[in-house]
């Protein structure tokens, strides 16, 4: 999904004591080299990256506990290699939401500390563009569990300039994500305005890679679904209100708006001004707005006008390893149902795992796990079964649709696309 703080406000998450014992390591323990191995045991770091500010803490720390859940599940180990967990906060109190300067510390962090084997993050795209030509230039490999920006991966066309090469200057891809990407996502969200007949949408984006990213593949799948779009505004996300952009919207006739953005960025703000100089209007939302924190505050007589695209489906829906994740998590954490992004931040530490079980006796080898993440064909997960392409994509193409109801995302359908934003044929 989307600036340098005074300070840098780590978080310290560990998965056991043992692994604990294990953080830092020693120069033995992990290398950067391309074909070390051993016989005995090896200590080895996963960092984590997500956004801890109020907007985001609630879906940041349903990923940890993701994500330390499937570390704990196998005992803290991967073959021969024992994992440490550290939990870093990319967000500042300044910014209010993923700060650049943090993101790219916490990059550095990860990249210079000799026993990091991985890098779990971004949660927002943007910071993933800001962090992979760090853990790019370390050959660090870096799996995010949310990222849907599709430049970050491949190339979106001619607003890309320069991506996806640009994020990778050792000319080697050592970034994946275990979520299908907004060529997918944009043209559910097409097909779904569609399907509600919406004549006429108005866009707004937040500027950042991943709102003004997904507010291009929308308004793409909308004409491509026979939708005008009236227009596609740049929006400061500091801003005080915006009834002048509401009322702009109202003068041009869109019965529809999509913002291309995430809560952080003011949407609670945005979507209340858009709906009350235009009640009745088809409001839409990405992932990046799916959130207890956005829907609970949206009006009560908005919510059943919005409509909001995530990467997930509804736990009934899920295979038998889902259904099992979903079991799993409420015995260790109780509570009520996870966000949303919980699930995929559990997949992105197994795909690590799995990864690290494959390359052997190298599991504390950097270039030996990139190779298996990228050779990672028809993986039995939570999310069902997958492979990871050359570019670091998943050959999923799977999307969930939720209303809201009483202030929470309400499951819909998961709609399986057999084409992409652009028309274009999605295999796997």
């Amino acid at each position: 999904m989307g600036n340098a703080g005074r300070r840098i406000g780590i978080v310290m998450l560990t998965a056991a004591t043992a692994a604990l014992s294990s953080c830092g390591g020693s120069d033995d323990d992990a290398t950067t080299g391309s074909g070390s191995s051993g016989s005995g045991s090896a200590h080895v770091t996963v960092y984590s990256s997500l956004p801890f500010d109020p907007a985001d803490r609630q879906q940041s720390e349903d990923v940890v506990k993701g994500e330390k859940l499937a570390l704990s599940q196998a005992g803290n180990k991967a073959g021969r290699c024992t994992i440490a967990y550290k939990s870093l906060d990319d967000s500042t109190a300044q910014a209010g939401q993923w700060d650049p300067g943090q993101a790219s510390a916490n990059a550095r962090k990860a990249g210079q500390d000799k026993s990091a084997i991985a890098y779990l993050g971004e949660f927002n795209s943007g910071a993933s563009a800001i962090s992979i030509p760090i853990t790019n230039q370390a050959n660090l490999m870096q799996i995010s569990p949310s990222n849907t920006a599709l430049e970050l991966t491949k190339d979106p066309g001619p607003s890309g300039k320069g991506a996806p090469e640009k994020y990778y200057p050792s000319g080697k891809r050592t970034f994946a994500r275990v979520v299908a990407a907004d060529h997918i996502q944009g043209a559910v969200q097409g097909q779904w305005m569609k399907e509600l007949d919406v004549k006429k949408v108005f866009l707004a984006n937040d500027k950042q890679v991943y709102g003004a990213g997904v507010a291009k593949t929308t308004g793409d799948a909308a004409k491509l679904n026979g939708i005008e779009v009236a227009g596609n505004d740049g929006i400061d996300i500091k801003a005080p209100n915006y009834r002048a952009l509401a009322q702009k919207i109202k003068s041009s006739g869109a019965d529809a708006f999509f913002f291309g953005g995430i809560t952080a960025s003011n949407g609670i703000q945005l979507y209340k001004d858009v709906w009350a100089a235009n009640p009745g209007i088809k409001m839409f939302g990405p992932d990046g707005v799916a959130q207890t924190s956005f829907t609970s505050k949206l009006p009560a007589d908005a919510q059943k006008n919005t409509y909001i695209t995530v990467g997930t489906i509804d736990p009934k829906d899920y295979p038998p390893e889902g259904q099992k994740f979903f079991k799993d998590f409420k015995a260790k954490y109780g509570g009520a149902q996870p966000e949303p992004y919980a699930i995929y931040g559990y997949e992105a530490m197994s795909l690590l795992m799995d990864s690290m079980k494959r390359a052997g006796d190298t599991c504390n080898d950097r270039q030996s796990v990139i190779d298996q993440v990228f050779q990672t064909k028809g993986k039995k997960s939570v999310l069902g079964t997958y492979s990871v392409d050359k570019d670091g994509d998943v050959t999923t193409n799977q999307f969930g649709r939720f209303f809201v109801k009483n202030g929470k995302l309400a499951y819909d359908k998961t709609v399986t696309l057999e084409k992409d934003s652009y028309g274009r044929p999605l295999g796997g």
